[in-house]
């Protein structure tokens, strides 16, 4: 099978690469990059070395190329034009937030821009492996989840499907810096973020706040999000603790037996009860670790991913995987790196 990645020069981008290159089901890659165009690929990645020949090409070689998966790796509101002229002969799994809304108000609200082709609003998949794989595994159209809303909402899904919790909910999330994306900004040199923590664009303001709650929303229980993220001086990571009000007297045993009736068989998702996940448990892999505490009337929900994994890249190739039947975990790790 033939995949081809935009962006390819980007974290996502380069680490997908790597997952592909180490694909079984995967024959052939092309890299697509507008600033790297004709050199070898080994130069925008050199840890590649000798397992992904070739070079980087335009999108117009890609048309000759004819992808079966194409992933777009690039910016908010720079995919559509690149891949619109292939929407209907591959499937398009689209990292960035250009489908990830249903109407054009909630898209432009959120990211302060016009959208520039709301005709395709509505028409893919919302990614998020676990909760939708029937429909990905029908839709040429998948809108990869961020990290901030996978993290999010992994852990609280179930716990309001079945009305444990509800109203008011306040989720606190932490961010490795590649989460900002591999671009020139003072905010994101060494020397400004090294030692320092700070959070951003805290709760409504939050562009991923109205992703997760749209989210939240479709399970019919009522919940109100307060969102607010923090960068940390670490590159890779995310932890999200996020505290909620029970609806009614609830043991430790009622919640593990909900998880276990959602995730018992998900083999990304590991429920950890009675102990804290830390972000280096699951660096390096395509897992989510969840666990919880509960205080009286109120829970505590704690869940850490890899955000470039489990956050981007990894769960788009876990949504190539659902799409095409091939085995859930190929070409993907459960396990961490030390």
């Amino acid at each position: 099978m033939k995949a081809a990645v935009l962006g390819a020069t980007g974290y996502t981008g380069m680490l997908l690469l790597r997952l592909l290159s180490s694909h079984n089901k995967i024959d052939r890659i092309a890299a697509v990059s507008t600033s790297a165009v004709g050199k070898a690929i080994e130069t925008g990645d050199p840890g590649l070395y000798h397992n992904l020949d070739g070079k980087y090409i335009s999108i117009d070689d890609l048309k000759e190329f004819q992808p079966d998966v194409i992933f777009s790796a690039l910016p908010h509101l720079a995919s559509l034009p690149f891949y619109r002229d292939f929407i209907g002969k591959s499937v398009i799994i689209d990292l960035s937030a250009d489908l990830r809304y249903e109407n054009q108000s909630d898209f432009e609200n959120a990211y302060g821009t016009e959208h520039k082709a709301p005709e395709f609003l509505g028409k893919a998949v919302f990614g998020l492996s676990e909760w939708y794989r029937n429909d990905i595994k029908k839709s040429d159209l998948i809108a990869n989840p961020g990290c901030y809303p996978t993290c999010t909402l992994l852990p609280l899904l179930p716990l309001l499907q079945e009305e444990v919790l509800g109203g008011n909910l306040t989720a606190n999330a932490l961010s490795g810096i590649s989460g900002a994306g591999k671009k020139a900004k003072i905010n994101n040199l060494f020397v400004e973020r090294s030692e320092n923590s700070c959070a951003y664009s805290p709760g409504k303001t939050h562009r991923h706040q109205s992703e997760i709650q749209k989210e939240l929303n479709y399970t019919g229980k009522k919940s109100d999000l307060l969102f607010t993220p923090h960068l940390v001086p670490m590159r890779r990571g995310m932890v999200v603790t996020t505290t909620a009000e029970l609806l009614k007297p609830t043991s430790d045993d009622e919640i593990s037996s909900i998880f276990d009736k959602y995730y018992g068989n998900e083999v990304f998702i590991k429920v950890t009860p009675g102990s804290q996940p830390e972000s280096s448990h699951v660096w390096g892999s395509n897992r989510c670790d969840i666990s919880w505490q509960i205080n009286n009337k109120r829970i505590i929900l704690f869940s850490v991913i890899d955000n470039l994994l489990k956050g981007a890249s990894g769960q788009a190739i876990q949504n190539m995987n659902i799409r095409f039947g091939f085995k859930e975990s190929e070409g993907l790790r459960t396990w961490g790196d030390l």
